[in-house]
C-alpha cells in the first residue's frame, strides 16, 4: 500500500477520484508542528534552533498518520506547492519520525486532474530543504519580533499590545497615508463646458473649454469664479465653430491572467470580497478540483491549456475571436515565484454556470471571474474608434478659445465579449470641419483639489506587492491581523483608517525601531528569503544579520524610554488623592487616571469619550438624558469594550442586560413612520440600514439614506459607496447628477 499525505481533507476527495485500490489518502488537516504558543520557542544562543511541538489539536492526527505509515510500503506527501507546502511536507515526515533520507516521496502539482496528478506521481522528488528554510527564517523572524518588541510596548504604552514584522509596516503606510490626507490643504479652480448641438440635429453634446489664447488650460488653469467670469464675459456672443476633427483607431488590450494579488484586487473591486474570503474560496475552488493553484506570481500558462482556450473560443465566438498567436505574459513583480502557473480553470469548458448552484454562492463568483480574466486574457484586443473635436469661439475681444469634445465607440468588442471593463462608448452626432455650432448654455462650475484617497485591501495589496512587502500567501493575513488588533479600521466605505492606537504604535516603532516600519529595510529581508529558497544565502546568516542589531537596540530602548513619555500631562490634579493626572492609554483607548496609581486608582474617561457620551444620552436617553434598563428598569451605563461602546446595566451582576448603540441616521422609516433608519452591521461585516422597529419592521437598505425624498416617485434618496445620490426604488432611475 502507498500512503499520500494532504492538507486538506477536501484535497483527499479530490485527489482519490484519480486513483486506484493501491493507494490510501490522508490529511495532515494544515499544519502539525509548529513553535510553542507559551515561550520563545528560539534556542538564539544555538544558532537559531526553533523548538517544534505537535498541537495539541494535531496531536490525534498524528497518532492516526503514524499508524498508516506503519502499514505503508511507500509515504507520498502531496501537500501545496510553494514554501508553507513544503515546510507542511518536511513536519509531516518529521512528526512520523523520519528524515529527508528515508523512504518517502515528494510530489507537486498546480491543478487537481487527472493528468496533473499522474504526471506528478511519475515525477516524484525529495523535499527541498531550501524552501522549507526559507519559510523557518520567516516563521523565526515574526516570531524573534513579536514576543521581543510586544513586551515593551506593553510595559510602556498599555497592555495587549503587539508588534507584528510585516503588519507594522502595512499600518504604517495607512498611517501615513492618513496624515497626508490630514494635511492636505484644497485648492479652488473652476471649469467651463459649452453644451452645443448641430443646428440641423436636436441631439446635444459638452465640450469643455481647453485653451485660451493659444495656451492649454491645465486642472488649475481657471483658479477663481472672477477669472471664470470674465472668460464668460468675453465669450457673449461668440461664434462656435468646428476647427479640427481628429479619428484615430485605437486597440484596447486584455489584463493577464489572474495571480493572487490581482485576484484579491479585482475580487475587492468587482465583488467586494476581503483578501481573506477571496483567498478562501479560491482555496475551496482549487480542492475541488476547478482552477490551478491560487498562491502565485507567476503568470505562465501551459500549452495545454492555451489550445483548450482557443479551442473553446473558436466554438463559443468565431475565429475573428482568436488572438493570432498565444498571447504570453511577463510577471513584473517583485520577488520569488510561488508556483509555475498563473490562477486559471483546469478546463475552459467548465462553463461557471456549472457550479451556479454550489451551496456557497460566493465560489459560483469568484470561479465566474477567474474563468472570464483567462478566456479573455487569450481573446483580440477591443478596437475603439476614437474622435477630438476642436471648436474654436472666438470672444468679444478677439482672443480664441478652444473647446474640446471627445467621443468613443466600440468597432470590434473583442474580448470586452466576455469581460467588463469600465470602458464606456461617448457617442458624438457625425460633425464636419468649419461646421457652425448652436451653443445652448455656457456652464461654468467650481471645483476643489480632492485629496489622496485612502487604502482599500485592493490598494494596499498592490502597493505591498509594488514595495516587496509580504508574499502572496501572506497578504490576506497581514490585512486580517492589523484589523484584529484595532490598529486600523474600515470607514463606511471599506477604506481603511488608523485607529487611535494605531498612530501612537507606529510613531513609537517610527522614533525607536525605524527598522520594524521601514519599508525598504522590510523589501530587503523578503529578498533575502527569496536567496534562501534559491539556496544562495544560509537562514541562519540572516537572523543572526536582523537579530544582533535588533536586540540591542531594543535594550537600550527599554533602558531610556520611560512610560511617562506617553502619557499626557493633563494640568489637573487628582480629586482624591492631588495627585497630577495623565491621559493614558487602555486596552480600549484612551483614558484618564492619577499617576499616584497603584495607591490612588482614580479613573475617568476621556473627553473624546465624554463626547461620545453625551452623544449617546441625547440620541438614546429621554429628556434628562436617562437609559432605562427595559427588564429592570435602573439606570443603564455606557460602557467601553473590545468592539467599541455598549449600554450595560448599572445593577450588574444581578441584572445582565446589555444593549448596543445604534448609529442613528436622522431619518424616519418610509415604511412604518415610527422607527428611524439605524446602520447595522450583517453577520459577514457589510454595513447596510434598516428600521430601529426590527424586528416588526423589517425594511431595510444596503446603501445610505439622506434626508430628501425622490422628486420622481417620493421615495428616500440614498448615498451610494461612491458618494453618489440616486433614488433607492430600484424602478425608479432617478440619479441627482443627472
Amino acid at each position: 500500500m502507498k500512503l499520500i499525505i494532504v492538507e486538506s481533507p477536501t484535497k483527499t476527495k479530490s485527489i482519490s477520484k484519480f486513483l486506484g485500490k493501491e493507494y490510501k489518502l490522508l490529511s495532515s488537516y494544515g499544519h502539525i508542528r509548529d513553535l510553542p504558543q507559551k515561550g520563545l520557542g528560539v534556542d538564539i544562543k544555538n544558532n537559531f534552533k526553533p523548538e517544534y511541538v505537535i498541537s495539541d489539536k494535531a496531536k490525534k492526527v498524528v497518532k492516526e498518520l503514524r499508524e498508516a505509515a506503519k502499514k505503508s510500503d511507500l509515504i507520498i506527501l502531496a501537500t501545496d506547492e510553494d514554501r508553507e507546502g513544503e515546510a507542511i511536507a518536511w513536519h509531516i515526515l518529521h512528526a512520523l519520525k523520519m528524515n529527508e533520507k528515508g523512504n518517502y516521496q515528494r510530489i507537486v502539482f498546480h491543478e487537481i486532474t487527472k493528468s496533473a496528478i499522474e504526471k506528478a506521481l511519475e515525477n516524484p522528488r525529495k523535499i527541498d530543504i531550501n524552501l522549507v528554510d526559507a519559510q523557518q527564517a520567516r516563521r523565526i523572524l515574526d516570531r524573534l519580533v513579536g514576543y521581543k518588541l510586544s513586551p515593551f510596548l506593553w510595559k510602556k504604552v498599555a497592555r495587549g499590545l503587539s508588534a507584528g514584522r510585516v503588519q507594522s509596516v502595512a499600518v504604517r503606510l495607512i498611517v501615513d497615508k492618513e496624515r497626508e490626507i490630514k494635511a492636505f490643504k484644497p485648492e479652488e479652480y473652476w471649469s467651463i463646458e459649452a453644451n452645443l448641438k448641430k443646428q440641423d440635429n436636436p441631439e446635444e453634446f459638452i465640450a469643455r473649454l481647453a485653451k485660451k489664447d493659444n495656451k492649454k488650460i491645465d486642472k488649475l488653469g481657471i483658479k477663481d469664479k472672477k477669472e471664470a467670469d470674465e472668460i464668460l464675459k468675453e465669450l457673449k456672443g461668440a461664434e462656435y465653430k468646428i476647427s479640427d476633427i481628429q479619428k484615430k483607431e485605437t486597440k484596447k488590450y486584455p489584463a493577464p491572467p489572474f495571480k493572487t494579488s490581482t485576484l484579491q484586487q479585482e475580487a475587492s473591486r468587482k465583488l467586494g470580497f476581503s483578501a481573506k474570503q477571496t483567498m478562501r474560496l479560491a482555496q475551496q475552488l482549487y480542492e475541488a478540483g476547478l482552477i490551478t493553484y491560487h498562491r502565485t506570481d507567476s503568470l505562465n500558462l501551459s500549452n495545454e491549456s492555451l489550445r483548450d482556450a482557443n479551442e473553446f473560443i473558436k466554438n463559443k465566438f468565431g475565429l475573428k475571436y482568436i488572438s493570432s498567436s498565444p498571447r504570453v505574459y511577463k510577471t513584473k513583480s517583485k520577488g520569488a515565484q510561488e508556483a509555475d502557473e498563473a490562477i486559471r480553470p483546469t478546463k475552459s469548458e467548465h462553463d461557471p454556470d456549472e457550479i451556479k448552484n454550489y451551496p456557497d454562492g460566493r465560489q459560483y463568483k469568484l470561479y465566474r471571474l477567474i474563468w472570464q480574466r483567462f478566456i479573455a486574457s487569450q481573446m483580440n484586443p477591443a478596437i475603439l474608434d476614437n474622435v477630438a473635436i476642436d471648436i474654436q469661439a472666438n470672444g468679444s475681444t478677439g482672443s480664441p478659445c478652444i473647446f474640446r469634445a471627445n467621443g468613443s465607440t466600440i468597432k470590434f468588442d473583442g474580448f470586452l465579449k466576455i469581460y467588463s471593463t469600465k470602458l464606456k462608448e461617448k457617442n458624438l452626432p457625425e460633425l464636419n470641419k468649419e461646421e457652425i455650432l448652436e451653443l445652448i448654455k455656457l456652464i461654468s462650475e467650481q471645483h476643489f483639489t480632492q485629496p489622496p484617497a485612502r487604502y482599500t485591501e485592493a490598494s494596499l495589496v498592490k502597493i505591498l506587492e509594488e514595495y516587496g512587502i509580504g508574499r502572496p500567501s501572506t497578504y490576506a493575513s497581514i490585512i486580517s491581523v492589523i484589523q484584529d488588533r484595532k490598529y486600523v479600521e474600515k470607514d463606511d466605505q471599506k477604506r481603511f483608517v488608523p485607529t487611535e492606537i494605531g498612530f501612537t504604535v507606529i510613531d513609537i516603532l517610527k522614533k525607536h525601531f525605524p527598522k520594524i516600519v521601514d519599508v525598504k529595510f522590510t523589501a530587503n529581508v523578503e529578498e533575502n528569503l527569496d536567496k534562501i529558497s534559491e539556496g544562495k544565502q544560509k537562514w541562519q546568516d540572516i537572523l543572526k544579520e536582523f537579530y544582533e542589531p535588533f536586540e540591542k537596540n531594543l535594550k537600550k530602548k527599554t533602558e531610556e524610554v520611560k512610560k511617562e513619555d506617553f502619557q499626557k500631562k493633563l494640568g489637573r490634579k487628582c480629586p482624591e488623592c492631588k495627585s497630577e493626572l495623565v491621559e493614558k492609554f487602555g486596552r480600549f483607548g484612551k483614558f484618564i487616571a492619577c499617576t499616584n496609581y497603584p495607591e490612588c486608582k482614580y479613573t475617568e474617561k476621556s473627553a473624546d469619550d465624554k463626547k461620545k457620551e453625551d452623544e449617546i444620552r441625547k440620541n438614546e436617553g429621554d429628556e434628562k438624558g436617562d437609559i432605562i434598563c427595559d427588564k429592570c428598569g435602573s439606570k443603564m451605563e455606557i460602557k467601553n469594550g473590545p468592539y467599541g461602546m455598549f449600554l450595560g446595566c448599572s445593577k450588574y451582576p444581578e441584572c445582565k442586560n446589555i444593549k448596543k448603540i445604534e448609529n442613528k441616521t436622522g431619518v424616519k422609516c418610509p415604511e412604518c413612520k415610527k422607527g428611524e433608519i439605524v446602520e447595522r452591521k450583517s453577520k459577514k461585516g457589510r454595513i447596510f440600514y434598516s428600521c430601529s422597529k426590527y424586528p416588526k419592521c423589517k425594511f431595510a437598505l444596503w446603501d445610505k439614506p439622506i434626508k430628501e425624498e425622490c422628486p420622481k416617485c417620493k421615495s428616500l434618496l440614498v448615498q451610494t459607496k461612491n458618494n453618489k445620490i440616486k433614488c433607492s426604488n430600484k424602478e425608479c432611475a432617478y440619479k441627482k447628477d443627472d
